[in-house]
């Protein structure tokens, strides 16, 4: 099985780092593409030229908050955490994503 391109996680990438956030764990960037990676059992796979410019426009638009803290290896990283604006985008953006989802496959499911 192989991994999806990273540049067609771009649409999806709001939504699933919203979503490891949810989780109530402040994460630094490493750590959130790590988890992904983890839990979709390596089929996705988020690079750092796409991770981090969504994460700082996800702090500019209010839906995550940073912080620099020390890293389990004793380096300063940025920690992110969801916000209660971050909480509503991820509701919305999931119910965006299941209707697509639920449309595609009706459109695939014609032939």
């Amino acid at each position: 099985m192989g991994t999806i391109k990273k540049d067609h996680l771009l649409g999806k990438l709001d939504l699933l780092v919203l979503r490891i956030l949810a989780s109530g764990e402040s994460l630094h960037g490493y750590a959130i593409a790590e988890r992904i990676e983890q839990l979709s059992e390596h089929v996705l796979q988020v690079g750092e030229g796409s991770l981090y410019p969504a994460l700082h426009r996800m702090d500019e638009s209010g839906w995550v908050r940073s912080e620099w803290m020390p890293s389990e290896n004793n380096r300063r990283a940025r920690y992110y955490r969801i916000t209660a604006a971050g909480r509503r985008q991820l509701i919305d953006e999931e119910a965006e994503w299941f209707r697509s989802a639920k449309a595609v496959t009706r459109v695939l499911r014609l032939t």
